[in-house]
């Protein structure tokens, strides 16, 4: 089981809100996810809400994360 930190769609038309998940990499974008770790608003260009720790204890468990998220993350000062 491959797993992927990456964003999953919501909102409404024409103001997309992202939330942050790890969900298993054959699962569709906005399908069953396994944790959220927060949102991000491409509208504001902030995260509004983000759990540093469960970013870390999915890192260390082999979860990788897509470019996208990767550069979400640190442009707002967090490390992976």
């Amino acid at each position: 089981m491959a797993l992927r930190i990456r964003l999953a769609r919501f909102g409404r038309t024409h103001h997309p809100i992202y939330r942050i998940v790890v969900a298993e990499s054959s699962a569709p974008r906005d399908g069953k996810c396994i944790d959220v770790i927060g949102t991000y608003d491409p509208v504001l260009s902030k995260l509004e809400s983000f759990n540093s720790d469960k970013l870390q204890y999915w890192l260390q468990r082999g979860a990788k994360p897509t470019e996208r998220v990767e550069s979400i993350i640190k442009h707002s000062g967090g490390k992976t």
